[in-house]
């Protein structure tokens, strides 16, 4: 049997959701799975929580099911919550694109982009949206920096539109990664620290066992350097733990330990101040920095023109990396 349709030409249970759900409420319902939270969404849209709720039960009743669940102090989406969170996903992007569609055929370059961004990562992400942005004025931007197991729960929620990571997380969640830039770990000590005056390379035991600054647990960086000294059958001397690459670098020039760190953090003060970069044998580790989005999921035309952009740069990013430590056009 066809199911029957509106005088519009619309199936029937489309026809009542048309008439019955408002834009607004989508958008309530969208920062309320975000957030997990009515107040949480109430701050973000600047909204009185009983706006928030009161739009949910009016969206509830349109529906016909229950959107949330309370579970412990958070509240989730359910099952058809989180189907209506993916419709709702698409409808907004596929009006974002047109949106932009509209603004091109005026002549008005628009749109919107939303990154992701591992903690290493923050040192390159701004100066790609910046110079994106000269390219495409009309583009606005918004960057969340976290930790990686932070942003690969982003990616599990959709979050954003993009993310830059330095490792890519196959193991934790299905995603296209398309690698854009080297991002090389080095080993960093205080200028005039023994090691630094030790016979090149400096071997991967004496890094092991001089005090060492290490990030905390959820850092892809660690991640990469703890998997070396593991292979190699040493653990590092472990000093102390810091939540942040900025921590470790004022440590590091403090004469607290030495760490490793991506050469990207150095992008400011470069490699003639207080922190030196140490030639250690299997250093550099050479990783690259990827844009990462769940498999299958349809990009805005603005996030398709950034990775295209991104990838443009390579080389770009590569020379820069060279001119502030040469000897890295060794390893490279």
């Amino acid at each position: 049997m066809q199911n029957s349709q509106s005088r519009e030409g619309l199936p029937r249970s489309l026809h009542s959701l048309l008439h019955h759900v408002t834009f607004r409420q989508l958008q309530i319902f969208m920062a309320v799975s975000r957030h997990k939270s009515f107040t949480k969404a109430a701050d973000e849209l600047f909204l009185a929580q009983p706006t928030i709720s009161l739009q949910m039960k009016k969206l509830v009743e349109a529906v016909g099911l229950p959107l949330f669940e309370q579970i412990g102090k958070e509240i989730r989406p359910t099952d058809g919550g989180q189907d209506l969170y993916a419709a709702c996903r698409d409808l907004f992007r596929t009006f974002e694109n047109l949106e932009t569609q509209i603004a091109d055929r005026k002549g008005i370059r628009r749109g919107k982009l939303r990154l992701g961004v591992v903690t290493t990562a923050k040192y390159i992400a701004p100066e790609l949206l910046a110079a994106f942005g000269e390219k495409f004025p009309g583009i606005e931007f918004s960057m969340k920096v976290s930790n990686r197991d932070e942003i690969i729960q982003r990616i599990k929620n959709t979050e954003d539109d993009l993310y830059v990571m330095g490792q890519v997380p196959t193991g934790e969640v299905d995603v296209e990664a398309i690698p854009f830039a080297w991002n090389p770990l080095t080993v960093m000590a205080p200028r005039g620290h023994p090691l630094t005056m030790a016979e090149k390379p400096v071997p991967l035991h004496a890094v092991a066992e001089a005090p060492f600054l290490i990030r905390e647990p959820g850092s892809g960086t660690r991640h990469a350097y703890l998997r070396l000294f593991a292979e190699k059958g040493l653990k590092p001397n472990v000093a102390m733990e810091l939540s942040s690459n900025e921590a470790i670098k004022h440590a590091v020039a403090s004469g607290l330990g030495i760490s490793i760190l991506s050469i990207h953090s150095l992008a400011l003060e470069g490699t003639k101040g207080p922190i030196e970069i140490l030639e250690v044998e299997d250093f550099p580790i050479l990783r690259k920095w990827y844009l990462v989005y769940p498999r299958g999921r349809f990009l805005s035309l603005t996030a398709q023109k950034f990775v295209e952009f991104s990838a443009s740069q390579e080389q770009f990013i590569t020379d820069r990396l060279v001119k502030l430590w040469p000897d890295l056009a060794k390893y490279l």
